[in-house]
């Protein structure tokens, strides 16, 4: 703390109190908050399947993500005339994770469904020659199935997390056990239900939790019960 002015003469004792308390109100502050909208920095893209079979996963995801201190970004929110596939790759470079859940593999009215693994190998080239920080994860239902289905990838592991929301939330502390913000199995359950409550307002309200102020609504919540549950001062 500096107790001299720019003079460098001493400041006074009123003075210097009232420096300690801001910087006491400052730091109070940001413990309070700590999943305020300055401190989810880190984006991470969500590339998966926006069904009704997928919904209970969806929202698990949101809720983990944010638990974990991470910002959750989809092409749900990004409405407007530009084409889809620039809005995806703008998106993407703004994010330091992506998040590729590939268990949707059967036909969808008769056709295959090939966004998720065109989104994935945006990634992978974004993290190979545009950006060494990016991390792209991918998510599966069935083990070993993504050796069959893009055999590609051989080599890297899918998390797992078998069509279970617990094992989802298990996958991700795995996935992310090395970023800052490290809750443990509880308080990612306790911020699962609170955001699988304020779903089903969400989806009350609007119709579904795909729209872009739906998803916008569920990071809100997400962000709201995560400040109240996670304690953020110990990484375990």
């Amino acid at each position: 703390m500096r107790f001299f002015g720019r003079s460098g003469r001493r400041l006074s004792v009123s003075v210097r109190r009232a420096c300690r308390g801001r910087a006491w109100s400052a730091r109070a502050a940001r413990a309070a908050a700590p999943y305020s909208v300055v401190r989810l920095r880190a984006g991470a893209f969500l590339n998966v399947p926006y069904d009704d079979e997928y919904e209970l996963l969806y929202v698990a995801l949101v809720a983990g993500l944010v638990a974990f201190g991470l910002n959750p970004r989809a092409t749900l929110e990004l409405p407007g005339p530009e084409r889809r596939l620039s809005r995806i790759l703008r998106l993407l470079k703004s994010c330091r994770y992506s998040f590729h859940d590939l268990s949707r593999v059967q036909l969808s009215h008769g056709a295959p469904r090939f966004n998720m693994p065109l989104e994935l190998g945006l990634a992978v080239a974004l993290s190979a020659h545009g950006s060494a920080k990016h991390r792209w994860i991918i998510l599966e239902a069935r083990p070993h199935r993504a050796q069959r289905t893009i055999s590609d990838l051989s080599g890297t592991d899918p998390y797992c997390h078998h069509g279970r929301v617990n094992r989802l939330l298990s996958e991700l502390s795995n996935a992310l056990l090395g970023i800052a913000v490290q809750p443990n199995m509880k308080e990612l359950r306790a911020v699962h239900r609170t955001v699988r409550r304020a779903a089903r307002r969400i989806r009350a309200d609007h119709g579904t939790v795909y729209g872009a102020r739906a998803f916008k609504d569920l990071v809100f919540a997400a962000t709201d019960a995560a400040r109240s549950v996670v304690r953020t001062g110990a990484h375990r």
